[in-house]
């Protein structure tokens, strides 16, 4: 397959992970999600957000086949943090900073942005034979995060709706 413009659209409600190149429909995959449903919140609720991401990190080497890292918290969600208490202004900030600054390459920014009380490292990949739900993560089998995978440059648009 050959993308001039790859967008992933994850429907939570029926397990679907949707490419497309702009606005057409290539291939449908399964997905697991979350165990829990809603928007995510905080760090540990099982929850996958809602929104509009990007791909900003892909990982050769991941403990689940290959992954796609999404920018998960973004400055929205960080101001959310802030306004409910669950970052200080030093967290906010610093978030606010990397999110702007930081190569999501770097391990350090990668600490900084995806280990915050809103959670994070919220991710695309393998390793869904077998299992019932994510931390948050929307899982597909090996075999198709190895289709996926080459298809998804960093940028890439996804989109994560409860329903269509």
């Amino acid at each position: 397959m050959n993308l001039r413009d790859p967008r992933i659209r994850v429907i939570l409600a029926t397990g679907e992970l949707r490419l497309c190149d702009g606005p057409e429909l290539v291939k449908t995959y399964r997905c697991i999600t979350g165990s829990n449903h809603g928007d995510k919140e905080k760090e540990g609720d099982r929850k996958t957000p809602l929104g509009c991401f990007r791909v900003v990190y892909k990982n050769p080497q991941s403990k689940f086949h290959l992954s796609l890292g999404l920018n998960y918290p973004d400055e929205s969600d960080a101001k959310r943090g802030l306004q409910t208490g669950l970052l200080t202004r030093e967290q906010y900030e610093r978030l606010m900073d990397d999110l702007a600054h930081g190569d999501m390459n770097d391990p350090a920014v990668q600490d900084r942005v995806w280990k915050t009380p809103l959670g994070g490292e919220i991710f695309i990949h393998g390793g869904a034979e077998g299992r019932d739900g994510t931390a948050g993560c929307m899982a597909l089998t090996n075999a198709d995060i190895a289709e996926l995978y080459p298809l998804c440059p960093v940028g890439t648009p996804v989109e994560i709706v409860e329903s269509i």
